[in-house]
């Protein structure tokens, strides 16, 4: 009888381009889908209902891939640590296979059920890096240590071979009647809608959920030419649809990293002049970005509760609770700050240009601590993946590895530059449409014109606040 295997889902809902998955495959076509909704997870602080909408919307399509190739996926709910040995003793599993991960959280996890799963004497291979072109440690310094500034990452990662991506399965088997039985007394349950988890959103996804819909929006940024093309030109400005929109996606595995190197790689050898070859490469820079910080979060795992700069670990923020409010709610009387936490709040998504300007605003303005923003922004976003978020909002507040770490953006400054007839602010702050650009992107809007659209005050002044910052920040390094 051949074996019975299970593979674990967790931060890749696909078939296809499945690292861990393959290596299942190649075993036996008796692979059976599993994946675990984990209470610690869902009962978190910092869970947004639209990433785990998007989340129960891609479990959803990878059902019905699995159904497709003949095979059958599993959704259990609890403690992985109970549940997934539970269900692999129920069905009399020979092994269970499943991918690593880089978060703190989920690699302790992994090694409490790992344990519980050789002392119930099952057989487990978890080796696979899927979510990453290159396995930490793969790519080094010349002291064989973990790089901590991108630019040498970069240089040193891209000339690494990327592997080609993975074939779907296909033919599958799914469960005997006796074995759906036996997986019901496990357990496993039909799957929920986010409403049942207690997570309401209705407000629609950069993308749709699954494999298909990652792979169509990928093949459409890499063979349009006003999308990858001119990526590098394009992606600056919050009004234009310059970006790939794949994020979610990708932080959920609705679609194989190499898969999208792949593609990029092509556009990349499509490319007739060296323009286009830069604003391709700048595509594939991002790409690298987000393995940095990945990579980062895997070696410095304490960077997910606190600075990377030891000096950042007692600055003092003023923390004004009411100036924090405002932020959230895209209340703060600097146009181009309110529309972009509008957007997130609306949508579950904020341009990446965006994400910069607020997360600055916050910071540098405001002098509350980024951790109250890395929180907010996770609490909101479709595509909230804590090695980004916690890179970024790091970079932005200055106590991460960024090599020029004081950096300071003026909102006014990069709304004229990114938005500069305030389409982007019209779209998201309603109540300014009839203000004229210049005062709009400029945050110069008459007290008269205030009153009368209810737009509030400036809740800071830029200038002062910039100069509180730097005599605090100059104060913390001495």
């Amino acid at each position: 009888m051949a074996d019975l295997v299970l593979f674990w889902h967790r931060r890749d809902l696909r078939l296809g381009d499945n690292v861990g998955l393959a290596a299942a495959c190649d075993r036996t076509a008796n692979v059976i889908g599993l994946f675990c909704l984990d209470p610690d997870i869902l009962r978190g602080d910092d869970v947004a209902p639209a990433r785990v909408a998007y989340m129960i919307g891609c479990l959803k399509a990878l059902q019905a891939s699995y159904a497709k190739a003949g095979g059958q996926l599993l959704i259990v709910q609890g403690d992985p640590r109970q549940q997934i040995p539970a269900l692999a003793q129920a069905l009399k599993a020979d092994a269970i296979y499943w991918n690593r991960d880089v978060e703190p959280y989920s690699r302790q996890r992994d090694t409490d059920v790992a344990q519980a799963l050789k002392a119930a004497g099952i057989e487990f291979h978890t080796k696979f890096w899927d979510q990453l072109l290159h396995a930490p440690g793969e790519v080094q310094t010349q002291a064989g240590d973990p790089y901590t500034v991108y630019t040498p990452f970069w240089r040193n990662w891209v000339k690494h071979n990327k592997a080609a991506p993975l074939p779907a399965p296909e033919g599958l088997n799914a469960l005997t009647a006796q074995q759906q039985d036996a997986a019901q007394q496990a357990g496993c349950i039909d799957l929920p809608r986010a409403a049942d988890l207690g997570f309401a959103w209705e407000n629609g996804f950069p993308i749709e959920p699954g494999e298909a819909a990652a792979l169509a929006r990928l093949e459409e940024f890499c063979d349009d030419e006003r999308a990858i093309a001119t990526y590098d030109e394009r992606r600056n400005f919050p009004f234009v649809d310059g970006t790939s929109r794949l994020s979610a996606a990708l932080k959920f595995g609705a679609v194989g990293v190499r898969t999208v190197w792949a593609a990029a790689d092509a556009a990349y050898g499509r490319c007739r002049s060296d323009e286009t070859r830069d604003n391709v490469r700048t595509w594939q820079q991002e790409l690298a970005w987000r393995e940095f910080y990945q990579q980062v979060l895997y070696f410095f795992p304490q960077l997910a509760d606190g600075p990377y700069r030891s000096q950042w670990q007692d600055f003092p923020w003023v923390n004004d609770k009411d100036h924090f409010a405002a932020w959230c709610h895209g209340r703060t009387g600097y146009p181009i700050v309110d529309a972009a936490m509008r957007q997130l709040n609306e949508t579950g998504w904020m341009h990446n240009r965006c994400r910069m300007i607020v997360a600055s605003f916050l910071t540098k303005d405001l002098i509350i601590n980024w951790q109250w923003g890395e929180k907010y922004f996770m609490q909101h976003l479709v595509d909230g993946d804590l090695a980004a978020n916690n890179g970024g909002w790091q970079w932005s507040a200055s106590s991460g590895m960024d090599p020029k770490p004081l950096r300071i953006f003026n909102p006014a400054s990069q709304a004229q530059k990114f938005d500069g007839e305030a389409e982007y602010i019209r779209q998201w702050v309603p109540e300014l449409r009839s203000v004229d650009t210049g005062p709009l992107v400029t945050g110069k809007i008459a007290e008269q014109e205030r009153d009368r659209t209810g737009y509030p005050a400036p809740i800071v002044d830029h200038k002062t606040q910039q100069a509180l910052f730097k005599d605090k920040y100059k104060a913390q390094k001495a």
